[in-house]
């Protein structure tokens, strides 16, 4: 599992970074070699949002560096609640494992997947378009642009990490 945690180093993505915005780049080394040891030795991965990104930007994607001002019908306030929607696409590696359609989710980031890396299927968007679940195909790799992890007292979000376990096991 790569967690959340600070923004991701733009130059990882090909980006300047942004003034006063601070980066951790041993995290940010460390999991990159994780995700690169997972890949190869075909592990299940979840990446959660900031890891989310990461898979994404590793892999030849791309991030908002700040999708504040770009938000439209949601609203782009903090919070551990689940607040925002998400639309799930069916069928999905998504889809098989909350079994729902759409699920309300929670929201702590301003970096966003901006350009999908090629190997990886977009599954779950919410109502401004930004990818919020991504996946390849072949490959037992998820991630989610929430954090699931402060939703536990929910069912449907519970079932991420029954996932990752099961597929571990």
């Amino acid at each position: 599992m790569i967690s959340g945690g600070d923004d991701i180093h733009p130059t990882i993505f090909g980006e300047e970074p942004l003034p006063e915005t601070f980066y951790d780049h041993d995290r940010d080394e460390l999991e990159q070699e994780y995700i690169r040891d997972a890949m190869e030795r075909n592990l299940p991965m979840l990446g959660i949002c900031r890891g989310h990104q990461l898979i994404n930007a590793l892999l030849g994607g791309s991030l908002h560096l700040n999708i504040r001002t770009m938000r439209k019908k949601t609203l782009n306030r903090r919070g551990l609640l689940p607040t925002k929607t998400v639309n799930i696409v069916i069928p999905s590696r998504l889809h098989d494992i909350v079994g729902r359609e759409r699920i309300r989710v929670n929201s702590l980031h301003y970096q966003a997947v901006r350009e999908l890396a090629p190997d990886l299927d977009c599954i779950a968007s919410d109502l401004d378009n930004f990818c919020q679940s991504a996946t390849i195909a072949d490959k037992n790799i998820l991630g989610v642009q929430w954090h699931p992890e402060y939703l536990f007292y929910l069912a449907t979000h519970r079932k991420l990490f029954r996932w990752l376990v099961q597929a571990a096991s």
